[in-house]
């Protein structure tokens, strides 16, 4: 299943994991996000550009109380911020990066669950100016040596998040006059090319689906009825280790309901022997 309803594994021998850009935490509960999360069967859900702090999200009235739930904030209020929803408690969780302006803004959260890392990441789109792609620029020098170091290690590793790049032309509509738009530049493009090239990641979806173009969409501007006539980007990602990618079953990007100006991304792994 790529797109459609979102099936539900039942009995099935499954861990679930979805990656979701919220644009805000609390509007996409005023839209239903929590009733979803509560059916969508997931083990880990993934969020991003949260915009919320652990007060404010520990109010929000459909909360549900059977979740662990970990954030990493911006220090600025109402600014990026990722977290995880996890059906188990992790051993351990990391949101530090080398580079102090990174974790300050909140882009980075990892869990560790008996030989599983699970990582939330919130890349920087570099869409508002010069000042913001250099520091995109700046965020994928830094992940470069991080994702190298998790390849290196013995956990198991998937990095979920909105990677704000659209890695091939079949990951975007009208390729060929968004060449140099931030999010698609040839650089951009290399660097992700690089990551699974040369570090051994697996894109998930496009592992299981290398020739599927706009099902696999994942963002939609809000102008011109672009959700509509699905003028998209795949910009949301699931980057595994090899070991994961052998237990890869299915992916979907779920689109009947919006809660956000992202689509939920959504993997079924087998679960490890």
């Amino acid at each position: 299943m790529i797109a459609g309803h979102l099936e539900l594994a039942g009995a099935l021998s499954r861990m679930r994991i979805i990656s979701l850009n919220l644009n805000g935490i609390r509007s996409a509960a005023r839209k239903g996000f929590y009733a979803w999360l509560d059916q969508c069967e997931a083990d880990f859900v993934c969020v991003q550009e949260v915009r919320a702090s652990q007060d404010q999200i520990a109010t929000l009235e459909h909360h549900p109380g059977d979740w662990n739930f970990y954030l990493h904030e911006a220090d600025k209020p109402g600014y990026s911020g990722v977290g995880l929803f996890s059906r188990k408690a992790a051993d351990s969780v990391h949101t530090e990066l080398r580079l102090d302006e990174f974790n300050a803004e909140g882009r980075y959260l990892e869990a560790r669950f008996a030989g599983l890392k699970v990582v939330s990441a919130y890349f920087p789109s570099g869409s508002s100016g010069p000042e913001r792609q250099a520091a995109k620029y700046r965020f994928l020098d830094e992940f470069t040596l991080h994702m190298e170091k998790l390849a290196k290690g013995k956990d198991e590793v998937v990095i979920c998040g909105d990677w704000n790049i659209a890695h091939r032309d079949i990951d975007i509509c009208n390729h060929k006059s968004n060449k140099r738009t931030p999010g698609f530049l040839p650089s951009e493009r290399a660097w992700l090319t690089a990551m699974l090239s040369e570090f051994g990641w697996v894109d998930a979806f496009r592992h299981l689906y290398p020739d599927e173009e706009a099902a696999g969409y994942t963002w939609w501007s809000n102008r011109g009825n672009a959700f509509a006539n699905n003028v998209g980007w795949r910009i949301d990602y699931q980057l595994c280790t090899p070991g994961l990618a052998g237990r890869l079953q299915s992916a979907q990007v779920y689109k009947q309901q919006r809660y956000s100006d992202h689509a939920p991304l959504i993997v079924d792994y087998a679960d490890a022997d």
